[in-house]
């Protein structure tokens, strides 16, 4: 094995293309420019460890990633297949160490590329209601979504970690979809953590005028101003719901099972649908960022060829 994969056969397959990197051989093309302009830009004065430059961008030890495109497949190939990086190493020609480096100079870039391509979703809880309002139709969809971490050590952090719901170890964000896009993505928090009370970073914050809102129950007394709310009705315990509201709550949910499209769609990164491995502080929030641009930039890159 030489020191890179030789991507060319992948790269002429299509289906094992989506198996490995989520993408097609062509919407793999795309973002190629982005990221290289990312790339450049962030290596331009200083080197991976944070200190300037002593001397030009390529100089000294050549490094196993040389070309462009093969630190771009290399970083797709772990978000969608999350392999141990020692199987990583392997593939790649490198050492365990290394793929690590690797990894962590490589996310930010692909981040920033998706970002330059207007495909991440929106952080900052005062932008919300400008992103909102341009979006092509004034409905949305808002839910929770957990993701498996590793057992913490700590007795604390095992109790803030743990999800009632999933019966494990969970991180957890709310997102806000509209047509099948992730149009805001709150905050990482710890699995105990209520949708309702992570939803809180947006609590007042208003939406566009002419705004629905589907939910479900668990934001039951989220009420933002703006938009009409549709929840499901739930029954109380040993009585039955009146036929008209069964035909509501099934027409609600047949708009609202979207957004669990959207999420699969998102976890189609086997990096943030398997038990979360990587320690380093934030990357758990900057992968989940990663993985919507990833599901925004595959949906409009299928829809404007549809």
């Amino acid at each position: 094995m030489g020191n890179e994969m030789n991507i060319e056969k992948i790269l002429n397959n299509p289906r094992m293309m989506r198996a490995i990197t989520s993408l097609d051989p062509a919407e793999f093309e795309q973002p190629v420019f982005p990221f290289e302009k990312e790339w450049q830009k962030q290596n331009a004065r200083k080197t991976f460890e944070g200190s300037p430059r002593q001397r030009r961008v390529g100089g000294g030890c050549k490094g196993a990633l040389q070309d462009i495109r093969h630190k771009m497949f290399f970083i797709l190939m772990y978000f969608k297949l999350y392999p141990i990086q020692e199987a990583m190493a392997f593939f790649w020609g490198l050492s365990q160490e290394q793929t690590c480096q690797w990894i962590h100079r490589l996310t930010p870039v692909i981040q920033a590329a998706l970002g330059r391509e207007l495909k991440l979703p929106e952080r900052q809880p005062k932008k919300l209601h400008a992103i909102l309002q341009e979006c092509p139709e004034l409905k949305f969809v808002i839910d929770g979504t957990e993701r498996r971490v590793r057992r913490p050590r700590e007795e604390k952090q095992q109790k803030t970690h743990y999800s009632g719901k999933k019966k494990t170890h969970t991180k957890k964000n709310v997102i806000i979809t509209s047509r099948k896009r992730v149009v805001y993505l709150s905050s990482t928090q710890p699995g105990q953590c209520h949708d309702k009370k992570v939803a809180g970073e947006i609590e007042g914050r208003p939406f566009p005028k002419g705004s629905i809102l589907l939910q479900d129950a668990g934001f039951q007394g989220f009420e933002p101003h703006g938009a009409e709310i549709l929840m499901p009705v739930k029954k109380f315990k040993g009585e039955e719901l009146p036929p008209e509201t069964k035909t509501i709550n099934r027409i609600i949910s047949r708009h609202r099972v979207k957004v669990e499209h959207v999420i699969s769609g998102i976890k189609r990164c086997r990096i943030v649908a398997d038990v979360f491995r990587n320690i380093k502080q934030g990357f758990v929030d900057l992968v989940m960022e990663v993985a919507c641009g990833l599901h925004n930039f595959r949906m409009d890159a299928r829809h404007a060829h549809a």
